[in-house]
């Protein structure tokens, strides 16, 4: 019998996800079906639940339900604990379980895939969504110089630090403070590059040989990549491999089969 997955979001048209998993199916024999479904922003544990009874086994969830889907599990992993936001659904009896593969993902393509180590580095990472809260740990776990968190609501920026602080170097501040700092790696988590905009950043953040990295893959001349180039960032990532990476890592949670993601990302970028 064909096990049921999906991921859940608003927006979900560009999600590719279901290509993604049906690859990792075919490639390690599994027998799985997996779609996205748009949930409306008022009905995602509507939607989780009606999923649940049409026979759903386990579930993605993006942009912006992955805090809401913290509050709805009854059992959370250790990594979605500490990240306080859930982005891996596994159903199982009564039980619906939390996970957060987010951190491995990123952690993986930046130090693997894109050889660049974040060790004694200063990191800035953009946005305090469900996003962000799922790297903050592993970051922290690579041991950087420093980590600042910056976004554009002040208060959830304070949070963020707050609950991080015991595991390392991280503080915060708001974007027009970045003026002036330079950083050898800058993450944008946030969700603005899905509405074709950018967090308004000041010029000179990058170090020579800093990496640009967007979590929200996407292809073509972002304007966030734009910026990067401009202002001379010498590596830049639409975060294509961190896409695969987590989505390999929750197909590990669901199935106990790792998939390798080379072939897909060779899929992807063909098409």
């Amino acid at each position: 019998m064909t096990d049921k997955y999906c991921v859940f979001g608003n927006p979900i048209g560009h999600s590719k996800s279901p290509v993604i998993h049906a690859a990792f199916a075919r490639q390690t024999g599994e027998d799985i079906e997996y779609k996205a479904i748009l949930a409306s922003l008022e009905g995602f544990a509507d939607a989780v639940d009606a999923f649940i009874a049409a026979g759903g086994r386990g579930a993605n969830v993006t942009v912006p339900f992955k805090q809401e889907a913290f509050q709805l599990v009854t059992r959370l992993t250790a990594r979605a604990e500490l990240a306080g936001a859930a982005n891996t659904l596994l159903f199982d009896g009564d039980e619906v379980i939390g996970d957060n593969t987010d951190g491995v993902g990123l952690i993986r393509d930046i130090t693997v895939n894109l050889a660049q180590p974040i060790t004694g580095k200063r990191v800035l990472l953009l946005g305090a969504g469900g996003a962000a809260r799922g790297v903050i740990g592993p970051l922290l776990d690579e041991r950087p110089s420093a980590l600042v968190i910056s976004n554009r609501t002040e208060s959830k920026t304070h949070v963020l630090v707050d609950h991080f602080t015991h595991l390392g170097p991280v503080s915060g501040c708001d974007l027009p403070d970045l003026a002036g700092k330079t950083f050898d790696i800058v993450i944008n988590a946030t969700s603005a590059s899905l509405h074709g905009t950018m967090p308004a950043l000041p010029e000179g953040i990058f170090a020579p040989g800093s990496l640009a990295y967007k979590m929200m893959y996407g292809l073509g001349d972002t304007p966030y990549r734009i910026f990067a180039r401009e202002q001379g960032a010498a590596v830049i990532s639409e975060g294509l491999g961190m896409l695969l990476e987590q989505a390999a890592e929750s197909f590990y949670v669901w199935r106990g089969v790792r998939p390798g993601i080379a072939p897909v990302m060779e899929l992807l970028q063909k098409a």
